[in-house]
């Protein structure tokens, strides 16, 4: 039944993905990147190759500050959305994937830094 939620949370995600003009990257575009995240981000275990692909390819993605701004947003607002969700595990993700990361995304994260 996890696994169900996590399947709905990710459609859900995609679905209500915004968009946002004057950036090169765009919410729905950070999901489909990090959708191969969430199982590790929930059920922990051994993160999946396609998760670090999915954050170097989002690392290379954010070219200027908004695209950092919408992509911290998006993935604030997309865990946050998450049953289950480990904030502390998914910050591991840059360190365990050898990507680095501008910011840790918790709830109370300023994104607009």
């Amino acid at each position: 039944m996890p696994r169900f939620s996590v399947i709905v949370a990710i459609v859900f995600l995609l679905v209500t993905a915004p968009s946002v003009t004057n950036a090169t990257i765009t919410c729905g575009e950070v999901v489909v990147l990090l959708t191969p995240c969430i199982p590790f981000g929930v059920f922990g275990g051994t993160v999946p190759p396609d998760c670090c692909k999915g954050i170097k390819g989002l690392n290379a993605a954010k070219k200027t500050t908004m695209d950092r701004r919408i992509a911290c947003s998006c993935i604030q607002e997309g865990a946050a959305r998450i049953p289950g969700i480990n904030y502390d595990r998914i910050n591991t993700l840059c360190d365990v994937c050898d990507s680095p990361c501008p910011y840790k995304v918790y709830p109370s994260t300023n994104c607009s830094a």
